[in-house]
């Protein structure tokens, strides 16, 4: 059997090291990991100088939301296979990833054995979606509480906010004015100052002071 050319993108080294091993050693020896990369830029140049048949990717990347990333690599290659594998499981971002050209969709907490029958889906000409995970709300049933963590890591503050409102709050925490946010960003003051009140919103916090604190300290920008 052919090993399957693959290059991993995630920025959890260790995770990436076990996984890497994990493809390289396994007993049918359908995996030839390539290279590993942290970043959407990296991947994309070594996709598009390599050509590998498998890409496993994180959304999570140091350089980009990999949910925009995706189209770009699936208009590069039609055929080349993409499992998302992260550990990212509401279904608002499964159904992203599927629309937008994952082929897969897998959690880091499924079994090495689900993982591998989402490799063996997609190169069946199949899409593949992990057990337990869903493209539309689950039913909750009657009498429980939706248990979402109160910590929210930096990926998903991020998808709070729209790319216009990342704008925003990026000339925010250069201490610009609305009038100089509006002047950079071709719009009214006005508009500026209801991004403003928007991003605080999502964000949680109450005033200008505490949301560039809050935007540091998250490395949103």
């Amino acid at each position: 059997m052919i090993a399957i050319k693959t290059v991993i993108a995630d920025k959890q080294t260790m995770f990436v090291q076990a996984l890497t091993k994990s493809l390289n050693d396994s007993d049918e020896k359908v995996f030839e990991v390539l290279n590993t990369v942290v970043s959407a830029e990296k991947l994309m140049e070594f996709v598009e100088e390599s050509e590998p048949e498998l890409v496993i990717m994180d959304l999570n990347l140091v350089d980009e939301d990999g949910l925009t990333l995706l189209p770009r690599l699936r208009n590069f290659s039609k055929g080349m296979k993409i499992c998302v594998l992260t550990e990212y499981g509401d279904y608002k971002f499964v159904k992203e990833a599927m629309i937008k050209g994952a082929d897969g969709y897998i959690l880091k907490s499924n079994s090495i054995e689900d993982f591998y029958d989402c490799v063996r889906a997609i190169f069946n000409g199949e899409t593949f979606i992990a057990p337990g995970l869903h493209i539309t709300p689950p039913k909750m049933k009657t009498g429980l509480i939706n248990n979402k963590s109160i910590y929210e890591d930096r990926f998903m503050i991020k998808r709070k906010l729209t790319s216009r409102e990342q704008e925003v709050l990026a000339l925010i925490t250069q201490a610009k004015n609305n009038k100089e946010i509006a002047d950079e960003l071709y719009i009214s003051d006005q508009t500026v100052g209801v991004h403003r009140k928007n991003i605080m919103r999502k964000l949680g916090v109450r005033n200008t002071v505490n949301l560039v604190k809050f935007a540091l300290e998250n490395q949103l920008v």
